[in-house]
């Protein structure tokens, strides 16, 4: 594995908008007739495609922007459950933005926003917009495809009783907290299948994977190029892993672990880096005369906040005073995740000086309670926790681990969701024999929803992989902006992915 590494980056960083992003390409030849083939990577029977009929895309809901003119629609036909080729089938909504020079196109660009939940589509019904599209240059060489992966917006958006999410306990306390929590979440899950039939069950990056490379056989495409972001890295490992010789490149923006790390790895990977960007800011303070907390200890700061928390003595701020409102330590872990993550360092001084005065502003950021990570990562990760008391020693040990934040909200969102979820993890799938190109593996040195860990055992699982990383804190490196490096990077390996 080659490691390139970039200097620090000043400028903010934030996650780009999921609704444009990266996309996929398609084929100039589309209209060949007949019908295309999606492989089974077993060796069991192909699955007949058929060939992609574009038609004009639907509209925007105000205040979104109707997409662009040179953007058209269909849907791919796919089965609900690829155990079961022959069984119902499922419509997966793509769109594509097809190479402005055709004389040097290059071929398709396949592409996943992440989320998971968001609708891929957006990363072709806008390739071309100004500021938040691809370069002309690869919009010049390369068909843009996007899809929206099967529950989520045009491809059937998952349907539950989301008015459970407003019982299940955010950060159970006890033990019976903890079992009406994974109670819920089973309540939650059935509500799902019930809504939704089998497909609840059939939303994992496997069976996502299996879409692509239909859509691929649709399009008529010996191989793909794929660019993911995120979660979207997920997929672009297990089709590498169902599909390599489909690959010409794969490019993997803010890395997922391919591991199964179990929940406490992953709750304490995703909180050192918070706890990182934490002694970031206490470095950042002691230079900068703009830190609200200039010459303070910041670290001192936040563990006399933990302390008073600790002690029921910490409260919401406001205006000319304290309020009445307390503030546990769960919710001050909650605030630093995102106010740390999200990397605006004056307004995160500001904010912990409010706490620690008790005048001034806060905002705060509740826990998610979102459906299509539980439908989704739950059956890809293995986030199990046995009992209430075993929960509790996984939370000493990384508050330990990370003594400054104790825990990364956001992952401890994802793990807590997926107790007494109902359907099972699921087996990732064996490896399919074939050769892969070289991989990029992209990812900041202090991410809090994909820990630089879990980038390296992603480029790491690759027979040949380059990671390029950059000395910044945030999340999604392929944007304009602070980390444009990378997009430039990104864009130059997808271009000539041998170098």
């Amino acid at each position: 594995m080659k490691t390139i590494m970039r200097a620090s980056v000043t400028a903010t960083t934030r996650r780009r908008t999921l609704s444009v992003l990266l996309a996929l390409s398609a084929s100039a030849s589309l209209a060949v007739p007949g019908t295309a083939a999606a492989q089974q990577p077993s060796g069991a029977a192909a699955v007949p495609v058929r060939p992609i009929s574009w038609g004009t895309c639907p509209k925007s809901e105000p205040p979104y922007p109707d997409p662009s003119p040179n953007a058209r629609c269909a849907t791919v036909e796919v089965p609900l459950d690829w155990s079961k080729p022959n069984g119902p089938k499922i419509g997966i909504f793509v769109a594509r933005h097809r190479a402005t020079d055709p004389a040097r196109r290059i071929g398709v660009l396949m592409s996943n926003p992440g989320g998971p939940g968001a609708p891929g589509s957006d990363d072709a019904l806008y390739a071309d917009d100004p500021y938040s599209g691809y370069d002309p240059a690869m919009l010049r060489r390369f068909d843009m495809i996007g899809f929206d992966p099967r529950g989520i917006g045009r491809s059937r958006n998952a349907e539950c009783d989301e008015t459970i999410l407003g019982s299940i306990p955010a950060r159970p306390r006890d033990a019976a907290e903890f079992e009406r929590m994974r109670a819920q979440n089973a309540r939650l899950a059935e509500s799902c299948l019930q809504r939704m039939g089998p497909l609840a069950a059939h939303l994992d990056g496997e069976s996502v994977a299996r879409d692509m490379d239909a859509i691929r056989a649709a399009l008529g495409e010996r191989q793909i190029s794929f660019v993911g972001h995120s979660y979207g890295t997920f997929l672009g490992e297990r089709y590498a892993r169902l599909f390599p010789d489909r690959l010409r490149a794969l490019a993997l923006d803010s890395a997922m672990d391919p591991d199964r790390p179990d929940a406490e790895r992953y709750l304490k990977e995703g909180s050192l880096t918070i706890d990182s960007a934490l002694k970031r800011l206490a470095a950042w303070c002691e230079k900068d005369a703009a830190c609200a907390l200039k010459g303070e200890d910041v670290s001192a700061v936040t563990a006399s906040l933990f302390a008073r928390a600790d002690a029921g003595r910490l409260h919401e701020p406001g205006p000319s005073g304290p309020t009445r409102v307390k503030v546990d330590a769960d919710r001050l872990s909650d605030f630093l995740t995102f106010a740390l993550g999200r990397w605006n360092p004056e307004s995160a001084a500001e904010q912990l000086a409010a706490l620690r005065t008790g005048k001034g502003e806060v905002r705060w950021t509740s826990p998610e309670a979102n459906l299509v990570p539980r439908l989704v990562l739950c059956r890809d990760y293995d986030f199990r926790i046995r009992d209430y008391a075993h929960y509790r020693a996984i939370r000493e040990r990384v508050a330990k681990a990370a003594p400054g934040v104790r825990h990364n909200a956001q992952s401890l969102d994802t793990v807590l969701g997926c107790q007494g979820w109902t359907m099972p993890p699921k087996p990732a799938p064996a490896r399919a024999k074939g050769g892969l190109p070289p991989v990029l593996v992209a990812n900041a040195t202090h991410d809090l929803a994909t820990p630089l860990p879990g980038a390296k055992r992603m480029a790491r699982s690759f027979p040949k992989a380059t990671l390029f990383t950059m000395d910044v804190v945030g999340h999604w490196l392929y944007r304009r902006g602070g980390t444009e490096e990378a997009m430039r990077v990104i864009d130059a390996y997808l271009t000539d992915p041998k170098g």
